[in-house]
């Protein structure tokens, strides 16, 4: 059988057979690279010239490892599956060396520990990510690795899944060699020297695993991990598989087996398998076509240094950009800029900076109190307050002093970007940047594309938000976009809660108990109950109808603003974060509740988070109707990394398919039907259809 020139490349040197692993970006192992290896395999075997075989990938990966892609295809059972590569290369009767550069990671990995023998450049990068998928290493990795390196350090990669340099592992049975200088050359070399020896080949599951007292330390491992990884399986199955490698090999590689299938089944894994493809699918925009040419950002506008300007300038600032930073008066500029200063000298309290990068990232900032400043940016962006007014008067005067080709954004969470880029005159380089407070921590990024933003605009965005480190996803222009139309919906569920009987503390808890982070009260405090008071005000200014106050708008008028104010859902004692109830709130329900002619009722946990959760799939349902969002997974990353939903269940569109689309249909006409209902409970068209069809959103 001949390799395929697709998968892997063969060469001999001499006595040596050298195999490219080639399946870019990082040679992941997909069923034709894996017929590839094997392929040439046999090819090696078979020629007596041959004494030995190097397995070498490229600079940049030897092989990232599984590919995920074919989770749940029939290709990921296909033979050769990737423990039928392992076997065959740990049986080869020449010896077979790993030569590894850049990452070696999971699947590529344990293909690694399949060799005979294996050497690195020193900067490799090896490591068993799986748990991070909630999966653990399935060919070998747990059984192979405690072997070689011992059980604990084994068992710490393993459970982290975090990469370790090569050189870390010099002197072990994991890097028989680290090579300075060309990896296949020093390779081949090491190969020949193997095979003159003619000695009896080493294979790691000849070894047996090293540990003083074994049993008290995987216990102590048990207690440790069960404790910090609720409410994922896979870390404590990780430990169990790592401790199954005491066992007799094969016996221990069964076991392995057993658990890596039980955790595939998982719901919790489903979901992180979801969120890995989410964020790769994110990256492909509808519309935009591939090799767009990029503006360049060299240098970064800023106007604001408020909470959210100087959250974003940090961004920048991270990323090596300078930024000029605007304010309209001194004391708010030294304010935000005493500010940003604090927040990195809080890092280097905890180590995470030196004081050197501290004053680098500070000489970044250009302070101005001028718009004439920024006429050199390559991109402003302005976090001015959210009102329509403001945002006219910041545009106008950008459009007259920034530069040609300089793109213009805005942060805004709500507000029309279509009509904002009409106070320019040049509506192609305006786009939203919606960041999420606080800027400098949350990774979610929403790009608001608007009606006549530019393809190299759009492109450019995506491209920057890489740099920042945040997960970006696009949004076409509506009312709050993705993230805050959906809000809406949730909040309104929760005020009807209120309303009908329950109270904001058990609001709250049953929606932390379902994962998420904070209750919608909890976090209507965090934010500033004000913000919510001002849209609705907006709202109903816009639709010209006379605004009827919910309980949310009462406390707004008592003052209570949430957290910043001392007291808003919940009150708060000085110096403390922490919520508590209060009688005042509860007095002004109850008030609600009376003049509207409400006999409250018990409600459940359960009917809670029902309600709560299936408002926000069925506009996230409308949402993919109307093209705002382009995929059910774009809904899924913008509540997971900017709404604190809970990752083991994948975001609330991933989360409607476990449950199954018929359920939260029928749920949804039932909450529609009862007296009183808005049109917003009727199921959402495309949602009705997904479920009348057996398809989900996913």
């Amino acid at each position: 059988m001949s390799t395929t020139p697709t998968s892997t490349s063969y060469a001999v040197h001499g006595p040596v057979a050298v195999v490219t692993l080639n399946n870019p970006p990082v040679n992941g192992l997909g069923h034709a690279l894996r017929s590839g290896i094997v392929a040439a395999l046999d090819q090696a075997l078979a020629d007596p010239q041959v004494q030995a075989i190097v397995l070498t990938g490229s600079a940049r990966a030897f092989s990232g490892g599984a590919d995920v892609r074919e989770f749940g295809t029939p290709k990921a059972g296909q033979e050769p599956t990737l423990p039928s590569v392992i076997r065959a290369l740990d049986g080869s009767t020449k010896p077979v060396v790993a030569a590894i550069a850049g990452v070696c990671l999971g699947g590529g990995l344990e293909l690694a520990l399949g060799c005979h023998y294996r050497v690195a450049l020193p900067d490799a990068s090896l490591g068993l990510p799986e748990v991070k998928l909630g999966l653990l290493p399935g060919a070998g990795g747990t059984q192979r690795l405690p072997r070689l390196i011992g059980l604990e350090p084994a068992l710490n990669m393993i459970v982290s899944g975090q990469p370790v340099p090569a050189n870390a592992f010099a002197g072990t049975p994991l890097v028989h060699a680290l090579i300075e200088g060309d990896l296949v050359e020093g390779a081949v070399a090491f190969a020949a020297q193997v095979a003159a020896r003619g000695e009896p080949l080493p294979r790691a599951r000849d070894l047996k695993v090293k540990q003083p007292n074994a049993d008290a330390f995987l216990q102590f491992a048990r207690n440790t991990v069960a404790a910090a990884s609720k409410p994922f399986p896979a870390p404590l199955q990780c430990v169990e598989a790592v401790a199954a490698s005491l066992k007799p090999f094969d016996e221990g590689l069964q076991t392995e087996r057993t658990l890596f299938q039980a955790l595939m089944q998982t719901p919790e894994s489903r979901a992180l398998r979801h969120v890995f493809q989410a964020e790769r699918a994110a990256a492909k925009v509808p519309g935009l076509p591939e090799g767009t040419v990029l503006r360049p950002i060299a240098r970064v506008g800023v106007i604001g240094a408020g909470t959210m300007g100087g959250g974003i300038t940090m961004n920048f600032l991270n990323a090596g950009i300078p930024v000029v930073l605007l304010e309209m008066k001194q004391e708010a500029l030294d304010r935000g800029l005493a500010t940003i200063r604090k927040n990195y000298e809080n890092s280097m309290k905890k180590g995470k900076l030196k004081p050197e990068q501290v004053e680098q990232r500070m000489g970044l900032i250009t302070p101005t109190l001028e718009y004439a400043a920024l006429k050199d940016a390559d991109l402003i962006v302005e976090a001015v307050f959210e009102e329509m007014g403001v945002k006219e008067a910041v545009f106008r005067q950008l459009d007259a002093v920034a530069k040609p080709g300089a793109i213009l954004a805005s942060n805004t969470s709500y507000l029309d970007i279509d009509r904002i880029a009409t106070f320019t005159r040049r509506p192609q380089d305006v786009i939203g940047l919606h960041f999420f407070s606080p800027a400098n921590v949350m990774r979610l990024l929403e790009i608001v594309r608007g009606a006549q933003t530019a393809p190299d605009v759009l492109a450019t965005s995506l491209q920057l938000a890489k740099q920042i480190k945040k997960v970006a996803v696009v949004s076409g222009v509506c009312d709050g976009f993705i993230g805050n139309r959906m809000l809406a919906r949730y909040g309104a569920a929760a005020q009807g809660l209120i309303n009908a009987g329950a109270l904001p503390q058990q609001i709250d808890g049953a929606l932390q108990k379902f994962g998420l982070a904070m209750g919608p009260f909890r976090m209507g405090d965090l934010a500033g109950l004000d913000i919510g008071w001002a849209t609705r005000k907006r709202k109903a200014a816009e639709a010209g109808v006379e605004m009827k106050p919910i309980v949310a708008d009462k406390l707004c008028e008592a003052g209570r603003f949430g957290q910043k104010t001392g007291a808003g859902w919940y009150r708060y004692e000085a110096g403390n974060r922490t919520p508590l109830p209060d009688s005042v709130t509860e007095q002004l329900i109850a008030d609600y509740r009376a003049a509207h002619g409400i006999t409250p009722r018990k409600i459940s946990d359960e009917e809670i988070v029902e309600r709560c959760i299936f408002a926000l799939v069925n506009e996230g349902a409308r949402i993919l109707e109307e093209g705002i969002a382009a995929r059910a997974s774009d809904i899924d990353l913008v509540y997971l990394n900017g709404y604190g939903f809970p990752l083991h269940r994948g975001g609330p569109m991933l989360y409607a398919d476990t449950v199954g689309l018929p359920q939260v249909v029928r749920s949804l006409r039932r909450f529609a039907a009862e007296p009183g209902a808005d049109g917003s409970w009727q199921p959402a068209p495309l949602l009705v259809r997904l479920a009348e069809e057996g398809r989900s959103f996913n």
